[in-house]
């Protein structure tokens, strides 16, 4: 099949096997997949991870033992597969199992081919109003809705999402659901009429005052980003962190001590509430889409999604 492969450099390949699946998964045939910016930092080396890499995708159920109900269904997945029998697993928390497997990131082959697999319980069936480009969001998005999980975040609240790039726009369009006096912080001015577009509140980063927000998001992907939200959080406010590097990065803590600051780390999140606001439209993700291209000019695809200020770059198996 086709893939992009990593090994220390991406490349396109024409002859990587089919995956198997095991008794307890599904074949998937890839129909689109997007590029974000953890399949960046995994070409810089993040995780040390070597194989196909992506984890946003859409795609079609071709075999599925498990559950052949699935079987010719259109389906997006869960990323992080797990043991099963520890004690995270048993206790609904298989993102954290200590042998998982991730989708594109963590000893798993993922969605930048032809097929991938994945375990038939992380599989969720795309509604028919939503296209295939919407839903490619998916994934993210749900990431997006993991922050309400994890903070109480009401109408009275005072937010800023730190970054205007393809996470902190759908992070901010998920917060706004709230009610919440949110705000939009990020560098780049030709991107204001986008956000007014979708009901969102703008600033430059240099021009937000600081220790004026309750709860602050980080969606900068970049290391400074800790550094900039404890300047803008009150004290006793809740820094979110949805920011993941393959550099290493120093903080100076002292700050998150004095002014008693709650640090929360956000990841993978619920899929439900994803796809039912792609669905009901509540969350607009045509405006993050930068290019479609197919899967051969992958390599060409992460160089455009790399640039500074890129949006969501996709790649499509059939063009």
């Amino acid at each position: 099949m086709r893939a992009l492969y990593f090994d220390g450099r991406l490349s396109f390949r024409d002859d990587y096997p089919v995956p198997e699946p095991s008794p307890d998964e599904a074949l998937v045939r890839v129909l689109a997949a997007g590029i974000c910016s953890t399949d960046l930092e995994i070409a810089k080396g993040y995780m040390g991870f070597r194989g196909v890499p992506g984890h946003e995708f859409v795609g079609l159920v071709q075999r599925c033992a498990v559950d052949e109900g699935l079987e010719g269904k259109r389906v997006v997945g869960e990323i992080n597969a797990g043991c099963g029998r520890c004690t995270f697993c048993r206790s609904g928390l298989k993102n954290h199992c200590p042998d998982r497997t991730v989708l594109g990131i963590l000893n798993r082959d993922g969605a930048f081919s032809d097929y991938l697999t994945l375990p038939a319980e992380n599989l969720h069936m795309v509604p028919d109003a939503v296209t295939d480009e919407e839903a490619v969001f998916t994934e993210p998005l749900a990431s997006a809705f993991e922050i309400l999980e994890e903070v109480p975040i009401h109408s009275d609240h005072r937010v800023c999402v730190l970054g205007d790039g393809r996470l902190g726009l759908l992070v901010a369009q998920v917060l706004g659901l709230t009610g919440c006096s949110l705000t939009v912080a990020g560098r780049h001015r030709e991107r204001f009429s986008m956000m007014e577009g979708l009901s969102l509140r703008p600033a430059l980063i240099d021009d937000v005052p600081e220790r004026s927000f309750d709860f602050v998001v980080d969606c900068t992907g970049s290391p400074k980003g800790l550094d900039l939200a404890l300047g803008l959080v009150v004290p006793r406010g809740t820094v979110v962190l949805k920011t993941t590097l393959a550099e290493k990065r120093a903080v100076d803590l002292n700050r998150v001590v004095i002014d008693e600051v709650t640090l929360v780390g956000s990841r993978c999140g619920p899929f439900a509430p994803a796809i039912e606001a792609l669905e009901r439209g509540d969350v607009k993700v045509r405006p993050l889409v930068q290019e479609i291209m197919p899967v051969e000019a992958g390599q060409e695809a992460f160089e455009l999604a790399a640039r500074r200020g890129a949006l969501k770059v996709i790649l499509k198996m059939e063009l």
